[in-house]
């Protein structure tokens, strides 16, 4: 009786470990700054497991009956830059326990030249409610849904938020917090039991992301998307804002007037001689104008810049001088 009750607990315990889903969750790429995050929930104590962020390069989540091998088997393909497609190709071919059916993928990367990659997939016995989206420069993808209202609340806050990547991806959660969202939760009274948010810029390395914080394991009738969200206002506001390596070169970087039609002003001050260039970008990442791309010596500098046959919109405006990188947003209004 003993070793059927031991061989009952090792069954268990097996199949909790391998068949463990996570739920609904984003990967996407800034294609003005180059940062690459993803963000993530599900009913179980810890969805970090999925995913694995490449600075540089782009995103892999492996999900619903997550298992290891598949991960780290993912993570290896990722290191080698083959494209998602050939991934998750790949990922099919290979699956560990040869049932590929029931996984699901999403992955995102910068890609060699021709600009962003992306492709999730979507096995056919995933349990319901299932499917991804496939957006300009991202992936969003869920299973054990409530339904596709899930996913689409996600695109939507996603798209409709203002600000960084981070911003963006913790809006795409928000989208998804809601009772039952992953239905194994809606006895919680919660969307999820755990969640994380991941950015990392292009200088950070896999140990040490610029952003990554996580709730594991709340507790009935809280949800950790709302923890989360109170992990990341404390960050926006104690981490985020402050940059102690700025170069004694920057002094003063700003653009007037900000909306603007039909021109705007990007100032910005030296104390000593630096390259520096200043470059216009659309919201697909794609660059517009040069303003300025020399040597410079120390002093204060205006460009003007008059966009000539480019429709209203959001548009991102890059400095760079010397080790200093940063982009900013400016709007414009026809």
């Amino acid at each position: 009786m003993k070793k059927l009750i031991l061989l009952f607990l090792f069954i268990f315990f097996f199949f909790a470990a391998s068949y463990s889903q996570d739920t609904f969750s984003i990967v996407a790429i800034d294609t003005v700054t180059g940062q690459v995050g993803s963000a993530g929930a599900s009913c179980v104590g810890d969805c970090t497991i999925l995913t694995d962020v490449h600075p540089g390069w782009g995103v892999v989540h492996t999900q619903a009956s997550w298992l290891a091998a598949n991960q780290n088997y993912a993570r290896s393909l990722m290191d080698l830059h083959l494209s998602p497609q050939q991934i998750i190709d790949s990922l099919v071919a290979h699956d560990s326990q040869n049932n590929p059916s029931v996984r699901q993928y999403g992955i995102i990367d910068r890609g060699t030249g021709s600009g962003l990659r992306k492709a999730a997939y979507t096995g056919v016995n995933c349990t319901n409610y299932k499917n991804h989206i496939i957006g300009p420069a991202y992936c969003i993808q869920g299973n054990i849904l409530a339904g596709q209202h899930i996913l689409d609340s996600m695109e939507v806050r996603f798209n409709r938020q203002q600000g960084t990547l981070a911003d963006k991806l913790m809006a795409a959660l928000q989208g998804a917090k809601i009772i039952g969202a992953d239905t194994r939760c809606a006895p919680r009274g919660t969307s999820s039991q755990s969640a994380f948010i991941r950015v990392a810029r292009t200088s950070d390395t896999l140990g040490t992301l610029y952003l990554n914080l996580k709730v594991l394991n709340a507790q009935v009738n809280r949800d950790p998307i709302d923890s989360l969200q109170r992990l990341y206002n404390n960050w926006v506001t104690n981490v985020f804002n402050y940059y102690p390596a700025i170069p004694v070169y920057f002094v003063l970087y700003q653009n007037f007037p900000n909306p603007f039609n039909p021109n705007t002003v990007i100032k910005f001050s030296l104390k000593e001689k630096v390259f520096a260039s200043l470059k216009i970008y659309n919201v697909t990442g794609e660059e517009v104008a040069t303003l300025m791309n020399s040597d410079l010596n120390a002093g204060s500098y205006e460009f003007k810049w008059e966009p000539s046959g480019l429709a209203s919109g959001v548009y991102y405006y890059r400095l760079t001088a010397g080790d200093f990188t940063d982009t900013k947003k400016m709007l414009l209004i026809r």
